[in-house]
């Protein structure tokens, strides 16, 4: 019987993964305190693109985007899925704010710690607007809006791009199941492009991202019991532009055993041995109309930032 704590969630995922072959672990645990720290390390590197293009389409584009999501100025609620601090639609929302829109920002995040810096950043910078946060997953936090009201979700940063592909069509059809006709979604999608662009982001020469790579196993061992020994491991990065995957890895520098006392397991690892950890997906047009029409929707617009580099694509409910 499956016990319900975070913890043994935890533990029964990487039984599952360092069991699997090849071996992986789960990316949506990197965020610990000291992760969360490294990935605003990461986002401010000069290779790391997603952000800030992500940033300036919000930013520069608000305009377009507020005509394109709410074109009859109907009243509609922004629902942001994963909101984390709402750094960046706390400047989608100041722009909305200035031309006149008629909204409710609703964030929801698992991270109560991400609400409690999202609602005081949005206090402080006093934008007039309502601000209704959930600390929960994405669909038990996620409300029906009032009749009236259109419904407008968020899902940015590129976090669709984590999922395989089944397990993205899946998620898109969970979210599409509790829109009504004229609703929409906004998606954060990084670009098919140049190869060397895409790696660089993912294998910086700072060594950021290495560090957050192996900050996973620093985590098993406070969190599990385990003994990875971090100087045994190296990240690698990897980038496909045949399937448009970019994928990050840890590697075993050495023939050893890992272990937790705790879960009472053992498992080797050869030497080049790799540990799949985190997959990132990059998207042709073709491929973003495809999961769209899949999932029921119908895109409605891209808006790309001025090197081509990152989509937000919105689809409606037709």
């Amino acid at each position: 019987m499956l016990n319900k704590t975070p913890l043994d969630a935890l533990s029964l995922r990487v039984i599952e993964g360092l069991s699997s072959q090849p071996k992986t672990l789960p990316s949506d645990y990197f965020y610990d305190d000291e992760g969360s720290r490294l990935f605003q390390r990461i986002m401010d590197l000069p290779g790391y693109y997603l952000s800030r293009a992500e940033r300036d389409i919000l930013v520069g584009q608000s305009e377009a985007l507020l005509a394109c999501l709410s074109p009859d100025a109907l009243p509609f609620d922004l629902i942001e899925l994963g909101s984390g601090d709402g750094s960046k639609t706390l400047a989608l929302c100041r722009a909305f704010d200035s031309l006149g829109a008629s909204f409710v920002y609703r964030p929801v995040d698992i991270s109560g710690h991400a609400i409690g810096n999202l609602c005081r950043a949005f206090e402080q910078s006093k934008v007039n607007i309502p601000v209704i946060p959930e600390v929960d997953d994405y669909f038990s936090g996620w409300k029906p809006s009032e009749p009236g009201r259109r419904q407008i979700v968020m899902f940015m940063g590129s976090n669709l791009g984590n999922l395989g592909e089944a397990e993205a069509l899946s998620f898109l059809k969970k979210i599409r199941a509790k829109l009504r006709a004229g609703d929409g979604l906004l998606l954060g999608l990084d670009l098919m492009k140049n190869p060397h662009t895409v790696l660089a982001a993912y294998n910086d020469p700072e060594g950021v991202t290495a560090a957050f790579n192996l900050n996973l196993l620093h985590r098993l061992n406070r969190e599990l019991g385990f003994d990875f020994q971090l100087d045994r491991f190296s990240h690698y990065a990897s980038y496909s532009p045949l399937d448009g995957a970019a994928r990050s890895f840890l590697v075993s520098q050495v023939d050893q055993h890992v272990s937790s006392p705790s879960l009472d397991l053992s498992w080797h690892l050869e030497q080049g041995e790799t540990i799949y950890t985190e997959q990132s997906q990059k998207y042709s047009r073709a491929m973003i109309e495809r999961m769209a029409a899949e999932s029921q929707f119908v895109p409605a617009q891209h808006f790309t930032d001025a090197q081509g580099l990152f989509c937000l694509s919105h689809w409606r409910v037709a």
